[in-house]
């Protein structure tokens, strides 16, 4: 039995401006809906650079010193993808759209409301709830650690 696997490495970031949060309304048919930005790290980039670079792709907004504060992983066509979950509140930019969709702050009390992408409201646990570090979803189940 072999201990290797396919891994695609992913990214996510919180960024909060008071009680706001920036939100990106994801217009991919493969997880469409309201999301954090975020994107894929490149081969032979760490975590944190891939972060600066995805949310700035996304937003237009230069985060500064992005926490690492957990993990979703999911399988997909035998691949595992994990997803690094990070949380900022500097910045510098202006907000513009990417071809992922249009990005704006909205309250962070009404986000549960939104058209959100499937399982976000589950990985958004993880950023406010300092007790989980993990969401894991495989199939229909989804758990917390």
């Amino acid at each position: 039995m072999s201990r290797t696997e396919t891994v695609e490495l992913t990214n996510m970031c919180l960024l909060r401006e008071g009680d706001k949060v920036l939100v990106e309304d994801r217009q991919k048919k493969e997880w469409p809906g309201i999301t954090f930005p975020g994107g894929h790290v490149e081969p032979g980039e760490s975590f944190h650079q891939a972060m600066i670079r995805e949310f700035f792709e996304e937003t237009g907004l230069t985060i500064k010193d992005p926490k690492l504060c957990g993990i979703k992983q999911f399988f997909l066509n035998n691949t595992r993808y994990l997803v690094l979950l990070y949380e900022a509140t500097k910045y510098s930019g202006k907000i513009k759209a990417s071809d992922e969709g249009a990005v704006f702050w909205l309250p962070e009390k009404d986000l549960l409301q939104q058209d959100l992408a499937y399982t976000f409201d589950e990985m958004y646990k993880v950023f406010v709830d300092e007790n989980l570090s993990e969401v894991y979803h495989v199939a229909n189940n989804i758990d917390l650690y």
